[in-house]
């Protein structure tokens, strides 16, 4: 392990992580809350129709390695992709990072494929949606992950919502390179500017509990009262001078979770990053591997880390999952497109970003800002991210460029809706506030 000796070494951490324009990639993360099929409620993490089952199926017929912790199987490996779980059983898919949407896509379909022909028989689903529907907060299992049993405690500490975070919550998550510091805070800021936007386009999660709760977002909401050390807006995004250095001297003052030494997970929520680097604990000292675990446990809503990931979404229907990734490719990844996207919000107050903020986890697209609506500035930034795929090019064997996974998206849009709209609109309509037509409803189908 390589002992921190100085603090460049921190910043050093992200200047290292640039790369050339021809080697960017886009990495998708997909969260999906699995459900019993006749009661809706959350599938338990042990027995045999439990996720640990279902992981053990998945290694065993299509190829993945198992990652074990005290016997218990938590994660999955496959090539440079991985299959890990949320706290409360939640399945993710980190996939590989891909050239492509078109890549992304086929990697998605892939999963959802496997994932179901193991699911289906034992009459287990996946929702596409944020957030568990019925299950509370009780009655979900932990997943007996070592890094869990420091968090879960550690949350009502810091928070009223955070274990509500960790086990009732889904997101689709974009992670994008950079090729300097320059571009990397562009990136940086710009996302971080966007977050109401792709709040209110994304916005996936009205209902919890057994019932509506409200909130277009609610996912979003939980975040405002999980730690707020660590999650939200950061205003330091918005200088004009921000830089690698802003970040380290913010995740320097965050408290941490933990190190790991022998496998075993230490409880380090006492202090912060830096009273460790400046005095050790118990004769250990800050290792850079200590400094990457702990940028895992910051939770802004976008965060960076040897890339730059964009947090914002709620977990999705199947058909609007490669629309996150899609809209931040095209977007982020032509430097005209990058700069049209922070026009739409580069004049905003501090004060203005946090009251739109707010406003789209209850109202999504039509929560305003001046004389905008959210659904306004959505869809100028439907029509940047369109057009920067159009010229990057990216062509399917089909000879599709990558626009076309922005279509579903397109039609939402243009109906002046986001997913939850759809959803609340046929939750007091056609299904009847019925937990199994929900179910039928959004349930994951074999593509």
């Amino acid at each position: 392990m390589s002992v921190i000796e100085k603090k460049a070494e921190l910043e050093a951490f992200f200047h290292d992580a640039g790369k050339t324009r021809d080697r960017w990639r886009v990495g998708t993360e997909y969260e999906k809350v699995g459900i019993d099929r006749n009661t809706g409620k959350a599938i338990p993490y042990s027995g045999p129709r439990g996720v640990e089952f279902i992981l053990r199926e998945l290694s065993e017929r299509f190829g993945w390695e198992p990652e074990e912790q005290d016997g218990h199987i938590i994660a999955l490996a496959r090539g440079n992709a991985q299959i890990t779980l949320e706290p409360g059983g939640q399945i993710e898919l980190s996939g590989e990072p891909c050239d492509s949407i078109h890549c992304t896509y086929a990697e998605f379909n892939q999963h959802i494929r496997e994932l179901l022909e193991v699911a289906d028989p034992l009459d287990i689903v996946f929702l596409g949606l944020g957030m568990q529907p019925v299950s509370r907060l009780e009655e979900i299992e932990w997943v007996p992950k070592k890094r869990y049993r420091i968090m879960g405690p550690y949350m009502p500490k810091v928070g009223t919502l955070g274990q509500r975070m960790m086990k009732q919550t889904a997101t689709v998550q974009a992670n994008i390179d950079y090729s300097d510091e320059k571009d990397a805070m562009a990136k940086f800021r710009t996302g971080m500017g966007l977050t109401p936007i792709i709040i209110g386009m994304f916005a996936n999660s009205p209902i919890c509990d057994g019932q509506l709760n409200g909130y277009r977002s609610f996912r979003e909401h939980i975040w405002t009262d999980t730690d707020k050390n660590r999650s939200g807006l950061l205003k330091f995004a918005f200088l004009p001078d921000v830089s690698f250095n802003h970040y380290v001297q913010y995740a320097l003052d965050v408290p941490m979770y933990f190190i790991i030494r022998n496998h075993d997970y230490i409880d380090m929520t006492s202090m912060t990053f830096r009273q460790f680097l400046e005095r050790g604990h118990n004769g250990e000292r800050a290792t850079i591997e200590d400094w990457n675990d702990h940028l895992t446990t910051l939770f802004p809503e976008t965060r960076i880390k040897r890339y730059i990931e964009v947090r914002s979404a709620d977990s999705q229907p199947p058909e609007l999952m490669p629309a996150l990734p899609a809209v931040i490719k095209g977007a982020f990844y032509d430097s005209d497109c990058l700069q049209a996207a922070w026009d739409l919000v580069k004049g905003w107050s501090w004060d203005e970003r946090m009251q739109v903020y707010l406003d789209s986890h209850r109202d999504a697209l039509a929560a305003r800002i001046r004389r905008y609506s959210l659904l306004d500035l959505a869809k100028e930034l439907f029509q940047i991210a369109w057009e920067g795929l159009r010229r990057q090019k990216a062509l399917s064997s089909q000879g599709d460029d990558e626009t076309i996974y922005l279509n579903p998206l397109k039609t939402l849009l243009f109906q002046g809706k986001c997913p939850a709209d759809v959803l609340v609109e046929k939750w007091e309509g056609e299904l009847q506030q019925d937990i199994k037509k929900l179910i039928a409803y959004s349930a994951y189908k074999l593509p």
